[in-house]
């Protein structure tokens, strides 16, 4: 059996994965701090057998015609209306308001940015395109071209631009909300009703990494693949106590379901709205693809 080369990032449930070798399965794990820069190596290089991957990276991914498929698990979710940030002393703009400003994202396929973006639109009735998009980093899949109300900016963190005065909004993911964005205040009122909201509207918790596998390594060592994927799904469930019931806390999940499917659908259409994709989403296509872990 070859071993498999797989890259995830460091949460309660892969940590006791990574402690104890996989049944059934020979796994090489490696790791990447911080995770994300990772993700451009897995749909460009194909440099793991499987991969932690962005949500949104995985949807462009697909479009482009990466040969990954998905394993149905959610390594972390959660809302993002407070992901949405601004000075606290700068001036007072609402998110409607946000018509014809700039506002900061790391990158414009961030996925953290695709549900902030498709809140805007839903709640606010403001589209991407009325914004314009300043970003630090490129895309991770290759092949994407960016949309007319994207730039690029040579400031090195997002929150700098908002800071510099280059931005009047900046979209930061749950990690940087704790680090570089120490003292920015969320721009959405009631940022946290406003995201149980949404899950109640929805039926599901926004996703921000899932896991793919690549296609070769899924043809060639589908009986790995499985015992992998079925170590994940068993580790999930035995840190189940680790996790409150918090947003964040209940997106962590292994298995196709109502609520990873909805989330599929939601994000498929926000992607399709901002020109993140530009044909529509299959879920349902997705669904067959992942029929391998069906039962397990």
């Amino acid at each position: 059996m070859t071993p498999l080369t797989v890259l995830l990032g460091d949460h309660p449930h892969t940590r006791r994965l990574k402690e104890t070798p996989v049944p059934g399965g020979d796994c090489r794990f490696v790791e990447a701090s911080p995770l994300y820069p990772a993700f451009a190596r897995m749909v460009r290089r194909l440099e793991y057998d499987v991969c932690e991957l962005a949500l949104a990276t995985y949807l462009q991914a697909r479009e482009a015609g990466v040969p990954v498929t998905l394993l149905p698990v959610v390594m972390i979710g959660g809302t993002h209306h407070r992901s949405l940030t601004r000075l606290p002393d700068g001036p007072h703009l609402t998110p409607g308001g946000l018509v014809g400003h700039r506002v900061g994202v790391r990158s414009y396929s961030q996925t953290t940015g695709l549900w902030v973006r498709g809140i805007l639109r839903e709640e606010y009735g403001v589209e991407a395109s009325d914004i314009t998009w300043v970003t630090t980093e490129e895309p991770h899949v290759a092949q994407y071209r960016e949309p007319a109300c994207v730039e690029r900016s040579e400031a090195g963190r997002v929150a700098d631009l908002l800071r510099a005065g280059d931005v009047e909004a900046a979209v930061l993911g749950p990690r940087a909300i704790g680090g570089q964005g120490e003292g920015l205040v969320p721009l959405i009122p009631d940022a946290e009703a406003a995201g149980l909201a949404w899950i109640d509207r929805h039926g599901t918790v926004p996703a921000n990494h899932v896991v793919v596998v690549r296609d070769d390594v899924l043809r060639s060592e589908p009986d790995a693949v499985l015992a992998l994927y079925r170590a994940l799904q068993d580790a999930i469930a035995a840190t189940g106590h680790e996790r409150d019931d918090s947003p964040a806390g209940r997106a962590v999940a292994a298995g196709w379901s109502d609520s990873l499917a909805n989330c599929l659908e939601i994000a498929g259409r926000y992607a399709l709205e901002q020109e993140l994709v530009r044909s529509p989403v299959d879920v349902g296509a997705i669904e067959k693809e992942t029929a391998f872990v069906r039962g397990s």
